[in-house]
């Protein structure tokens, strides 16, 4: 039995009535069901899932029905619509409500009006399954964002819905907390036969998962099928959105002339191993190491960037933030910082920029003191951070309006630069649209333009690929490289790995505060076991500093 059938549905915004978010959209979604929805940022999919709860549906020209076990669903009333249908949506701070982890896991069931009792033992319950109990009296606001988007999955669970939606629901999480969150969600599809709908740029996590796998693109469904198919098709097919595709379909692919066409295509990293090591059962490995030029971390005796035993707390009787850091980041180089939630990432960023003033060491730029730096000189040309939540950056009503509030000059010079960087950040299409009904991705490509805008030398950025779909991330990585080679330095902090791996010059493990090793990107993931990415979990066994999908490849094809 259907649990959602979607007949012939369309939608247009009414900032663009002559283009289609969604068009001609057909789906049926079987009870019990474990689907992804995956494409381009802009592709449809968070407006898909936001019509199958009536109280999210955005405003707008809609056709189409959409059916809930067999009723019209705006013919539902809300109360059960909130009982039956859970959405986890993007941020989690969008969703949390109230001060306390316990208030917020027993607020839904208050407002359906459950007794007294009921909700005592539900939300138990729920601390218990999500292993809460740790934090269960705690502020939200002393939360990671990893226990953030737990707490919100788990005040959902409680009111024991249906129907589980998530929408890129570990866009903010490292990727041990993000896997952790993925398999309690296919935990929860798995013993509770919770039907989960599911948007996710991290398919390595929820492919393997997936009973169907939806493909959008420009509004439209141009794909729906079980998980092996869909990387068969997409290859087949030629569609960029293969790049999207986990490492191990990728490989599979990628060396598909070299073995028997009898092995099943691998989804996991586990499948991925077993597929190298059946290829090469019995075979002389001659090349296990991909060559790497050696580099100097120390290259260039005046750093754009020296941190200095720096120590900083948020609070006088609070803990310390940051503990001691110390690191340089050289001229015209990408320099990457990974690390778990809370570990002091954001705070290190923000002491660079000098809104958060440290108690102790120093922070030089460019050999000068920060403390020295006056804000019109630090601030204009010269520094200029993009922060994780880009909505913060938005004070007008559309994009083009954003945009122009960063320059200086004549209409025509303006109306040029504003085109040049639209062009680059792909954004040319959105600059009548208001900021705020931009998708996830989207407004990190606008954040990207504005502070690009300011024409910087030193550019901080926070979580930059958060949400941004893998396609422009290869764009996003060409834009970073032009700006390394006009001289400009970037520190960029980020939970993605697998980007930080392939593009990055130099990467650096954040922990407890402090940075506790630096190094060339191939050396530092071949390293770990696992913060590292799912081509060296995958290939380690037999390659010794494989770290993306195109090492393996180059190396299969060599040996075989």
């Amino acid at each position: 039995m259907a649990h959602f059938e979607i007949k012939n549905l369309n939608f247009s915004y009414p900032t663009m009535p002559d283009k289609l978010a969604l068009e001609d959209i057909n789906l049926s979604i079987e009870k019990g069901e474990y689907v992804t929805v995956f494409g381009k940022s802009g592709s449809g999919k968070t407006t898909l899932l936001k019509h199958l709860k009536s109280v999210l549906t955005p405003h707008g020209t809609t056709s189409g029905e959409v059916y809930f076990d067999n009723k019209l669903l705006s013919s539902i009333d809300l109360r059960d619509q909130s009982s039956k249908i859970g959405y986890v949506m993007q941020n989690p701070d969008n969703q949390i409500v109230t001060d306390k982890v316990w208030h917020e896991l027993a607020f839904g069931l208050e407002s359906l009006g459950y007794d007294q009792k009921t909700i005592r033992l539900r939300v138990a319950e729920m601390a218990s399954y999500f292993g809460i109990q740790g934090w269960f009296n705690k502020n939200v606001s002393e939360l990671s964002g990893g226990q953030k988007q737990l707490l919100n999955l788990a005040s959902i669970m409680a009111m024991q819905p249906e129907v589980l939606i998530l929408d890129e629901p570990t866009s903010q999480l490292d990727p041990i907390a993000a896997s952790d969150f993925l398999n309690t969600v296919r935990k929860i599809n798995l013993e509770l036969r919770t039907t989960i709908i599911i948007t996710e740029h991290r398919l390595e996590d929820v492919l393997y998962a997936s009973d169907k796998v939806v493909v959008m693109d420009k509004g439209k469904i141009i794909a729906c099928d079980e998980p092996r198919k869909i990387g068969e098709y997409l290859k087949k097919e030629n569609n960029e959105m293969f790049s999207a595709m986990p490492t191990p379909v990728q490989v599979y692919y990628g060396v598909e002339d070299k073995f028997d066409k009898n092995i099943e295509c691998p989804l996991t990293v586990r499948e991925g191993g077993d597929f190298l090591s059946t290829i090469f059962e019995g075979k002389d490995i001659k090349e296990k190491e991909i060559d790497i030029p050696e580099v100097r971390l120390d290259e260039g005796m005046n750093p754009a960037i020296m941190v200095k035993e720096v120590w900083y707390r948020y609070d006088k009787n609070s803990p310390d933030i940051l503990c001691g850091t110390s690191f340089m980041v050289p001229h015209g180089k990408l320099f990457a910082i990974v690390g778990g939630n809370g570990t002091g990432k954001s705070t290190m960023l923000k002491s660079i920029c000098n809104i958060c003033k440290p108690y102790r060491g120093e922070i030089l730029l460019d050999g000068k003191r920060l403390t020295k730096y006056k804000d019109s000189e630090l601030f204009k040309n010269y520094l200029a951070m993009m922060p994780q939540d880009p909505q913060s950056l938005f004070v007008k009503k559309t994009v083009k309006e954003d945009l122009l509030e960063m320059l200086r000059g004549s209409d025509a010079d303006k109306e040029n630069k504003i085109r040049e960087i639209a062009d680059l950040c792909e954004i040319t299409d959105l600059l009548d649209s208001h900021p705020f009904d931009l998708s996830g991705g989207e407004q990190q490509r606008v954040g990207l333009a504005k502070v690009l805008l300011t024409n910087p030398k030193i550019i901080l950025l926070d979580e930059p690929t958060k949400g941004i779909d893998s396609f422009f991330k290869i764009k996003f990585a060409e834009i970073l490289k032009k700006l390394n080679e006009k001289g400009v330095t970037i520190v960029m902090v980020s939970h993605d790995v697998e980007f930080c791996a392939r593009y990055a010059d130099i990467c650096a493990m954040f922990f407890n505060g402090t940075v506790i090793t630096t190094n060339t990107p191939n050396k530092f993931f071949s390293m770990n076991s696992f913060y590292t990415t799912a081509a060296n979990r995958m290939s380690r066994h037999i390659f010794s500093n494989a770290i993306n999908c195109e090492d393996v490849i180059n190396l299969c094809q060599k040996n075989l």
